[in-house]
């Protein structure tokens, strides 16, 4: 190698390890400037990560315990403790041990009292269920017209029935034409159409 190539390389050097310090004091300068609020945000970060698996421990042991309470229940359905800690703890799957007992007892009261629930399926059962056991035609109708109600095609078709039996079958044939055939129930239409509705 020659004197000028030697001396390139140590220029080169030189310069590399200038700019690597020159780098390293602005590192410095900027971890200075911004230490406090990096350290906020690390703590902070922390703090939140904490939270989060706290509350989450805490959601689960709370679904431990409705699930345990629901088991309780139903091997025993006279257990009031296990009635309660359900309530407490179950929320959504309180509503639905709920409803499932009010259907069992044909119980209107408890129905009404669901169709408030905060578990839409839950609502929508008790108000569907509160209407046929109570043999409210108006309030099947309205639920009968509520757009993406679960059992929408199956209250058309009880308002076609009590039709056929009070001899409408004008209103019937209104009632069963808004089934289509897509349906699962239209085979259930057409013995209706055939047979009731003439």
């Amino acid at each position: 190698m020659s004197l000028k190539e030697n001396m390139q390389a140590l220029k080169d050097e030189l310069n590399s390890e200038e700019k690597f310090f020159e780098n390293a004091v602005r590192t410095e300068r900027f971890v200075k400037k911004y230490q406090k609020p990096m350290a906020v945000s690390v703590i902070l970060l922390l703090l939140g990560l904490g939270g989060y698996m706290g509350y989450d421990a805490y959601s689960n042991a709370k679904i431990a315990k409705a699930n345990a309470a629901l088991n309780t229940l139903l091997m025993n359905p006279m257990d009031q403790k296990a009635l309660s800690e359900l309530k407490d703890n179950g929320g959504a799957l309180y509503d639905v041990y709920a409803l499932s007992k009010a259907l069992k007892e044909h119980d209107l009261k408890a129905l009404a009292g669901l169709q408030g629930s905060a578990a839409p399926e839950v609502s929508d059962i008790a108000t569907y269920e509160s209407a046929v056991l109570s043999k409210d035609n108006k309030a099947l109708e309205a639920y009968s017209k509520r757009q993406g109600s679960l059992y929408e095609e199956l209250a058309t078709i009880e308002l076609a029935v009590e039709s056929i039996q009070k001899g409408d079958a004008g209103s019937a044939q209104r009632s069963l034409s808004v089934i289509k055939e897509e349906s699962p129930l239209y085979p259930i239409v057409q013995t209706l159409s055939h047979y009731g509705v003439k």
